[in-house]
């Protein structure tokens, strides 16, 4: 099954529970044969509701096991555990909720398609609850006061409640989620399933037919006589200079003296380096591309075939021109002119390019016989890295290692270029390394996976790299993990230079 018909069936299932036919949701949401943890849920949770307890453990479980992390599927089978009075079941399930808040006060499920938030107070709610069932009344009174102490605001009221009766040793009512919520597929997911009609009705703009109402692709052509009896031979185009290649594979620049190629593409390779780079022209464009992307191509053999036309026959039934007058021109499209391309814009390509191999290899282009100064400024400006923090090296002929560069070295770096090209290696000068941004711990986070890193409120954290929009890459006390960005803020520019 596609991830669309997927898509569909989740769609109308909810739908289903909306219009308070439960029933029927439960039958599509069986239907649908690859089932994500999402869905799982939700069986679980309208088989919990029809107080179909197995079926329910069943759906949670399998729920847990395409998602071990999802907190919510944990509390539900922890109230299912309780309605089958499987207490001791029903205490690990919420404890293992509890752990999936990671020191949270709340987790909201709104962005992942459910209208909940699962509060750790509540969870700790239901956990005195089941400790109260097995008689340990002193644990459970000590979750009831770590659950007042996390409440959030004064609609949990029954915190207190649950906390009177446990003094009286009595129970009281468990939480549950609400009957009806359930997670909703990704909303512009859903939006995609319409069909959108992008061309839209075909309007005729201009035709050289008088009172043309044609909305196809071309307008109606005028009739003529005498129409040739063979096709006139394509004229060959003229070529640019240079050898005509084929793009063999894709390539996207990452410098400016790059040029972006797709395959299919036609160019002309005007020079090509020892170091397998090809100057080419294509578009009108000048630049640089990997030479193993490109296949020489036979121009000739395009071009200049002649078409095979079959003689007509005498005995052929050809229906004879039509008789009636081609329409008149219309005023004012006398004198039309064809736009001349322009080619002689192209840029000059002069000067040496000088490729340099960092923690990624860059090429600029600089001129023959410029100072080690300018050199080092501009790999700098490319780099976004101060010119103090970089040390510059070459292959010196005749020496093993490289030799670091300086301006006594530049005559000898300059007389070592061939065929415009030069090769360097960068690195960052010790002791001088660009300092990374440092941010502040606004909580404690605890890891759940050998990957994440362990801090303390107000631990300073020094920031290595970004994995992505809610995750970095940190170092604190020694230890190198990722956390999420939400749990820290950034210092001000004192502490940073601190």
């Amino acid at each position: 099954m596609s991830f669309v018909s997927t898509l569909r069936q989740w769609d109308e299932a909810v739908a289903c529970v909306e219009q308070r036919d439960p029933a029927s949701a439960l039958r599509i949401f069986l239907n649908i044969e690859e089932k994500n943890s999402k869905i799982f849920f939700n069986i679980g949770c309208l088989y919990l509701n029809n107080s179909e307890l197995d079926e329910a453990e069943k759906a949670f479980d399998r729920s847990i096991g395409k998602d071990e992390h999802l907190a919510a599927a944990f509390f539900q089978r922890g109230v299912t555990f309780y309605k089958k009075e499987r207490f001791e079941e029903s205490l690990l399930d919420f404890q293992q909720a509890f752990k999936q808040l990671r020191g949270n006060q709340l987790i909201d499920y709104k962005p992942l398609g459910l209208r909940y938030k699962l509060y750790a107070c509540e969870v700790l709610h239901n956990i005195g609850l089941v400790q109260a069932q097995l008689g340990k009344w002193e644990k459970a009174q000590e979750n009831l006061l770590t659950a007042l102490s996390l409440r959030a605001d004064a609609k949990f009221s029954h915190i207190d409640h649950a906390l009177d009766a446990i003094l009286k040793q009595k129970l009281f009512p468990l939480v549950e989620i609400r009957a009806g919520l359930l997670f909703k597929p990704n909303k512009h997911y859903v939006a995609e399933l319409e069909k959108r009609d992008y061309l839209g009705k075909a309007k005729v703009v201009s035709s050289i037919v008088p009172a043309d109402e044609f909305s196809g692709f071309a307008p109606l052509q005028p009739q003529v006589d005498n129409v040739p009896s063979t096709p006139k031979v394509p004229e060959v185009l003229r070529v640019f200079e240079g050898e005509p290649h084929t793009v063999l594979y894709e390539f996207y620049p990452e410098t400016k003296e790059e040029l972006a190629v797709l395959p299919g593409n036609i160019v002309f390779v005007l020079q090509k380096g020892a170091d397998n780079w090809a100057s080419v022209v294509f578009n009108e464009k000048r630049g640089l591309v990997p030479y193993n992307f490109l296949e020489p191509l036979d121009i000739v053999t395009m071009t200049s075939k002649p078409m095979q036309i079959e003689p007509l026959n005498e005995n052929d039934d050809i229906p004879a021109p039509p008789r009636r007058a081609p329409p008149s021109r219309p005023v004012g499209t006398e004198g039309l002119k064809t736009v001349k391309a322009e080619t002689n814009n192209i840029r000059d390509f002069s000067g040496c390019i000088v490729k340099v191999h960092f923690r990624f290899t860059i090429a600029v282009r600089i001129a023959h016989g410029q100072s080690y100064g300018i050199i080092l400024q501009t790999i700098s400006s490319k780099l976004k890295l101060p010119a103090s923090a970089l040390t510059l090296c070459y292959a010196k002929e005749g020496v093993e290692e490289r030799v670091n560069l300086e301006e006594s070295e530049m005559e000898a770096v300059w007389n070592s270029v061939k065929d415009n090209r030069l090769a360097l290696w960068c690195s960052l000068t010790e002791s001088k390394s660009v300092p990374h941004e440092k941010v502040v711990a606004l909580y404690s986070y605890a890891s759940s996976t050998p990957e994440d890193l362990d801090f303390e409120q107000g631990n300073i954290i020094t920031v290595l790299s970004k994995v992505n929009d809610e995750w970095l890459e940190g170092q604190c006390n020694g230890k190198v993990g990722i956390f999420p960005s939400s749990f820290v803020k950034a210092l001000n520019g004192d502490q940073q230079c601190e």
